[in-house]
């Protein structure tokens, strides 16, 4: 199968994933989301792991063995799980605080970045015609921007746009890294998905961890606020939010939730889409011909979904402006992959 159709593949996916994501942590406890989907990836892919220490000859399927992995690539995927593990982090703060419409499109500015990253440090040489492409994809992004302005989002000084910044930033280096590990150390694409997944639920424990001892400690504040006993009733009337007293939000911790967390299984589709998303990506990229450039900005064709659902299932606004769009990013997508379909060098 061709490396730009798993790439597009990967792209479906992806888009579902985000839609997924966008429902899990709006009003939610955003590190508890993380490590619960993280959790049930590293879930999925343990037992292939076993079964593959155990008897790796007897998994009928050749790409669902774990080859067993050296030391120093068992530290080189850990430092992958850190890097990736600080993007997601950083992308679902600002996903919970943005339109899925106007978040998805940040993220998918992440080809031009990639392509910055492996031009500098890895010799990739993009066509001219791919160049061209890019540039139309660029040209997409800088016209979301205009639309988010409408919304009263102004890209330059809005926090969760900077949120989605630094995600995509690092999520630009995990691309190039990911190429570096697939196609120079060799890693079997499995192996590698698999201990990622594996070694991503403690790097998201900490977090996890600090934000559910602090909603307790807000907890215990609230409640010596609005818990008034006879006694303190003796005191005066009990302040009401226009006195200035303290408010719960809505998303705030209760006796029943001291942590906030909200549960909903939109939660656990996160890693199954995703792993499956990341399978067709990894078997793509580990093809000796295909350039990490090419296979993010076509990994981006996921913005589509998130736009559709984002209109349709969320309600959110300027459904027609952010269409247009996207139809000049497909464009450019378009004119990125024609190199490859007519069977010209993409090297």
């Amino acid at each position: 199968m061709s490396w730009v159709l798993l790439s597009l593949l990967s792209a479906l996916l992806l888009g579902f994933y985000d839609a997924a994501k966008k429902v899990s942590v709006k009003q939610n406890v955003v590190p508890l989301v993380l490590l619960v989907s993280v959790s049930f990836g590293a879930l999925l892919y343990t037992p292939l792991v076993i079964w593959s220490w155990l008897s790796i000859e007897s998994i009928p399927w050749s790409s669902f063995r774990v080859q067993p992995m050296s030391s120093r690539w068992h530290g080189l995927v850990i430092a992958k799980s850190m890097l990736v593990g600080a993007s997601w982090t950083f992308a679902f703060f600002a996903l919970k605080r943005l339109p899925l419409s106007i978040a998805a499109p940040i993220r998918a500015s992440s080809p031009f970045w990639t392509i910055a990253i492996a031009t500098l440090l890895m010799g990739e040489r993009p066509s001219g015609l791919q160049w061209t492409g890019m540039a139309i994809v660029m040209f997409g992004f800088w016209r979301f921007t205009l639309v988010g302005r409408e919304e009263g989002i102004h890209f330059h000084r809005d926090f969760g746009v900077g949120l989605m910044i630094v995600a995509t930033l690092l999520g630009a280096l995990s691309s190039i890294y990911d190429k570096w590990l697939l196609q120079i150390e060799q890693i079997p694409p499995v192996a590698l998905q698999s201990w990622f997944s594996i070694y991503l639920v403690p790097v998201m424990v900490p977090a996890a961890l600090w934000w559910y001892r602090s909603w307790r400690v807000a907890g215990r504040a609230i409640e010596q606020v609005a818990g008034k006993t006879p006694t303190d009733k003796a005191l005066g009337p009990e302040p009401s939010a226009s006195d200035g007293a303290s408010s719960v939000p809505s998303d705030s911790p209760s006796k029943f939730s001291p942590s906030g967390f909200q549960w909903r299984w939109s939660i656990l589709l996160i890693s199954p889409l995703l792993i499956t998303a990341d399978w067709f990506y990894f078997v793509a990229l580990a093809n000796p011909t295909a350039m990490v450039s090419v296979v993010s900005v076509l990994r981006r064709c996921s913005v589509v979904i998130a736009l559709a659902f984002g209109a349709r299932a969320l309600s959110e606004a300027n459904y027609w402006a952010k269409a247009r769009c996207v139809g000049i990013f497909l464009l450019g997508v378009a004119v990125i992959a024609l190199p490859d379909v007519l069977g010209e060098s993409s090297q």
